[in-house]
């Protein structure tokens, strides 16, 4: 059974009159804010990681502290 024109034009219709459209529309505008945002993020996120780090350096100069501590 799927789910036909009217049965979701019936629950748009009691969504609306449960919350209002100004509910409606500031809810919506919230949602694209955050959508906006998660964008943001995911884009630095990219930036941040085009300058990978040399794990292996660290790890050496690590090794030569610890060994000149001895």
């Amino acid at each position: 059974m799927s789910i036909g024109f009217w049965q979701i034009a019936i629950v748009v219709i009691l969504v609306v009159l449960l919350f209002g459209r100004g509910k409606i529309s500031s809810l919506m505008g919230d949602v694209a804010k955050g959508i906006k945002s998660f964008k943001k993020g995911m884009a630095t996120d990219v930036t941040e990681e085009s300058n990978p780090k040399n794990i292996s350096e660290n790890q050496d100069s690590d090794n030569k502290d610890s060994s000149n501590k001895e």
